[in-house]
């Protein structure tokens, strides 16, 4: 019943100030994890919206609404490798308590196998080789070194359940951790800290300029430093680059004034554009909350229950 009550609640957002009824408690307790739930569900939001133009160029006529379709031949609302990820190290932080490398391997292998048409070239390739016995850190090296680089965004666009577990004084130290399983490269895994920082700040009430400031002041990485420290003075590029993919979300987010104004200017970058949406939508819903989400994006989402369970397990084990 409570599962319900809280769909019925962030999709009819109009009649929460009408529930004066025994269920008052649970809009208390909705609105409390407002900002928790906006960001794990508007990481899928921007991925499930982003999916069908992954791959082409800018569309001509702007897409505005879930729709399906795409190199992946998604039904509408379906998502990728983006959402699979950070539910597997959403669901292993709550099931652990905490960060456990070899549990939220377990949960990438499992999402792999079951989908790898979804999965990037550094993430793929690295899964391979785990498979095959090779321990997940010597993976990332390995594919590191024969590729020529691994600073694709694969650990940057899963990393926002860590942003909501982790206070920001720890945060960082975790998210290069969780990177290095499958992204050896030291600028990618700092891309992933930094987008966790402003994420852990946002879910704990702190304004959007504030928690970039504090992302940017803690980058210990020069080039993605040089790169935010004016986000706004540089052309937007959506490709598997960590650090462009970085830059879009953060910038696309300080200038929006809304969620879905957010989303829908990363999403319709094109490139790839499943990943711009997820990594804006987690960043966005963090600050705007789940109420902000449009309703139907939120109807179309086809695991759209299951990551309300989810991001309420998370906001209820989450260190302050």
């Amino acid at each position: 019943m409570e599962k319900f009550f809280f769909l019925h609640c962030i999709t009819n957002p109009q009649n929460l100030l009408l529930c004066e009824t025994r269920y008052s408690l649970l809009v208390i307790f909705i609105f409390a994890i407002s900002r928790v739930t906006g960001s794990l569900i508007g990481l899928a939001i921007g991925d499930a919206l982003g999916a069908p133009l992954e791959g082409y160029p800018p569309p001509s006529r702007l897409l505005t609404g879930m729709r399906g379709g795409g190199v992946h031949r998604l039904r509408r609302g379906g998502v990728t490798d983006d959402t699979l990820q950070a539910m597997a190290v959403a669901e292993s932080l709550v099931i652990r308590g905490g960060f456990d490398p070899p549990d939220i391997v377990r949960r990438f292998l499992g999402g792999y196998i079951a989908h790898p048409e979804f999965y990037g070239p550094t993430s793929g390739a690295v899964f391979d080789l785990i498979r095959q016995g090779v321990p997940a850190y010597e993976a990332a090296r390995c594919v590191h070194e024969r590729t020529g680089g691994t600073r694709t965004n694969g650990s940057v666009m899963r990393g926002a359940p860590i942003g909501i577990f982790y206070p920001p004084c720890v945060v960082a130290g975790v998210s290069v951790a969780c990177s290095h399983l499958t992204h050896f490269d030291h600028t990618a895994a700092e891309c992933s800290a930094f987008l966790n920082r402003m994420i852990s700040e946002l879910c704990r009430g702190v304004d959007p300029d504030a928690a970039y400031r504090h992302a940017l002041s803690g980058c210990l990485d020069r080039e993605v430093r040089y790169r935010m420290v004016s986000p706004h003075s540089r052309p937007l590029v959506s490709s598997l680059d960590a650090l462009d993919t970085l830059h879009c979300a953060v910038s696309i987010f300080l200038g929006a004034r809304s969620f879905s104004s957010a989303v829908k200017t990363a999403v319709n970058l094109g490139g790839d554009s499943d990943t711009a949406g997820a990594v804006t939508g987690a960043l966005s819903g963090a600050y705007w909350g789940i109420l902000s989400i449009p309703g139907d994006w939120l109807a179309a989402l086809t695991i759209r229950e299951e990551l309300l369970v989810l991001s309420r397990n998370l906001y209820r084990s989450a260190i302050a």
